[in-house]
Parts: structure tokens; sequence; C-alpha cells
């Protein structure tokens, strides 16, 4: 049985990624897709809550849509996403050994929430601490927290979307429902 994915075009599913709407404190923009991953790709960068100069204390992603009429064997379709999402934390908190399965578990929550089908999922939760020394003994103790994944979406594009919204946010503190509640601080000093 021919896979339904096939018969949407790109610029199909271009235009329902790119017709999203996010919450208010997510700044999402189309920047240029990395080239030699697929014939056709579309990416997106998102900001929590972002500064004047368009940077963010809380958390950052990109969103990559591919699109392959080839269907590589390891995608198990013509379609593959491919996500990052990067967030700071509370030093202590950044000891805790589950974050990263708590990071990985928070992007399947929200495919489910999203109601976002999926398969061939993939990828890797990295947690980092550091402290400055020197010149940068200033910048005190950090640590944060990255997810890089991906997945070959079955359904709607918009929910997926959706979904690696939801996870940034998620990343940075802000659940489905914060939009307006005030953030005191930054969680810890991105280091990157």
């Amino acid at each position: 049985m021919p896979d339904p994915r096939s018969a949407v075009s790109f610029d199909v599913a271009a235009a329902s990624v790119r017709g999203v709407s996010f919450r208010s404190d997510f700044v999402v923009r189309e920047i240029p897709a990395p080239t030699g991953l697929a014939p056709e790709s579309l990416a997106l960068a998102g900001d929590v809550r972002p500064d004047a100069e368009g940077e963010s204390r809380y958390g950052t992603g990109r969103f990559i849509l591919l699109h392959d009429a080839g269907e590589p064997d390891a995608w198990g379709g013509p379609w593959r996403v491919v996500c990052f999402a990067q967030a700071p934390l509370e030093p202590e908190i950044g000891t805790d050994p589950l974050v990263a399965d708590v990071a990985w578990s928070w992007l399947i929550d929200a495919l489910e929430s999203r109601h976002a089908p999926y398969s061939e999922a993939s990828g890797t939760a990295t947690k980092t601490l550091s402290k400055g020394f020197g010149a940068l003994a200033a910048e005190g103790e950090g640590s944060q927290v990255e997810l890089r994944a991906s997945w070959s979406p079955e359904g709607a594009f918009d929910q997926h979307v959706a979904a690696w919204a939801e996870l940034v946010c998620m990343l940075a503190g802000l659940p489905p429902g914060s939009e307006h509640i005030q953030v005191f601080g930054a969680r810890g000093t991105p280091r990157g």
C-alpha cells in the first residue's frame, strides 16, 4: 500500500509549517535550511522571550522539515523532521542524572499531546556543566540541556511544529498555559 504522505507536495507541507501560530513569548522565524540533507527542506528558528537584539536567555531551538521523494531507508518514508532545543539550567539541576531522560520524555510527550504521530525516532540529549576561570571567573557556574532529535512525521505537519515549540518552551521552564507568567531571571548562564 502506498504511503499517503508521498502524495503531499513539499509546497503544501511547507505552507502548513509556515501557517502555525505560536504563543506570543516564542518568537519564530524562517531561516536558510541546511543544504545537502534532502532535495527539499524548510528550517525555522525559535527563541523563548528574546531581548531587543533577538537573543534569548531562556531557550532556543531549530526545526527542519526534510523531503526526499526517494524515501531513504532510514526515514521509512519521504519526510523527516530534525529538531534542536537548548536551554540553560540551574547548576544543581544540571547535575541530576535524569535530566537527559526527562528532556527526551518531554519530546515524546509533546508529540503525543499534539497528536503528531511519528516513526523512526532517534536523538541525543546532552547536559553540560561549566565553570568560568581566569577572565571568565565572573561568569561562575552554569549548566544547560540540549536535545537533538529526528523522526519521520506521520499526519499533519503543523502538529509536529507545534510539538517542537512546546518542547523548546518546556525546556526553558515554560509549560503550556504559562504565556503570561512573569519570569524573574534566566535559569543559569547559557554557555556553548
